[in-house]
């Protein structure tokens, strides 16, 4: 009962802070003057709508108050990471748009695989018990793919990034109870989300720079698209070519890995 009345608390003041950092804005003409967006706080989006009217808003508020639109949108990206809370590709592809491509992915990458050792490390205080209650089987069955690859974790932990068995929340939530050490956890974070995360950026980019449909047959839209499918096949290739000799993914691969121990 005290872990989870601790996550309760945390929460509640991590929602309150973020609640305050939205709706206690330096106002400015910009966010005044956009459609809706001086009679309410600025808020989540659940779809492509939401999301192309929040980057609106936010791009011209940024002209007057960039420290801040910076400041808001790291809190509301960790918050997300931090307590496992879905929608985080929407937060990437705003961040393509506000930002650019490339310093949008830097930002992605770090603030996913911060946000992520920040829910790693609320399971390990709070929430082991929890995670273990209710999610019994997958963690079990988590568990012993991770003893099977604990010789090359690494690369496993990047597996499931790239290729994943299970959601990444629930990896984040499990990592401490499978005794994953945290340096390990936030690398492959960093590393493994890479092709997701420019997927996600690239798109906002893109979307933020066209002006009308002829923008889409540009060989600058081109070129970024290209970018994207290299970026989103090169190290998956990589890691599933690695997995075929070194990673034990499957029971034949196990069961072939113990006849052959017995046979030496």
């Amino acid at each position: 009962m005290r872990p989870l009345l601790g996550l309760l608390l945390v929460f509640a003041g991590c929602t309150f802070a973020l609640y305050l950092l939205s709706t206690r804005l330096p106002r400015g003409e910009t966010l005044g003057s956009a459609e809706g967006a001086g009679d309410r706080s600025l808020w989540f989006p659940s779809d492509v709508a939401e999301l192309r009217e929040l980057s609106e808003v936010l791009r011209e508020y940024r002209k007057e108050h960039q420290a801040y639109v910076f400041l808001l949108f790291c809190s509301a990206y960790l918050y997300k990471q931090g307590f496992a809370i879905p929608g985080s590709s929407f937060l990437n592809v705003l961040a393509g748009a506000l930002f650019g491509p490339w310093l949008g992915l830097l930002l992605c990458c770090v603030l996913a695989s911060v946000g992520a050792t920040c829910c790693y490390l609320l399971s390990s205080v709070f929430g082991k018990q929890l995670v273990v209650s209710y999610f019994p089987d997958k963690v079990a069955l988590l568990q012993r793919k991770v003893e099977e690859n604990r010789n090359s974790l690494f690369f496993f932990l990047l597996f499931l990034r790239l290729f994943p068995m299970t959601p990444n929340w629930f990896l984040n939530l499990s990592a401490p109870i499978l005794n994953i050490p945290i340096v390990q956890f936030f690398f492959s974070v960093l590393i493994g989300l890479i092709p997701y995360n420019f997927i996600c950026v690239q798109t906002g980019s893109i979307l933020s720079t066209l002006t009308s449909l002829d923008a889409i047959f540009s060989w600058e839209t081109a070129f970024k698209l290209l970018a994207i499918a290299l970026v989103a096949l090169v190290p998956g290739t990589l890691i599933k070519k690695f997995s075929q000799k070194n990673l034990y993914l499957n029971e034949t691969s196990n069961t072939h890995h113990v006849n052959s121990r017995k046979h030496t």
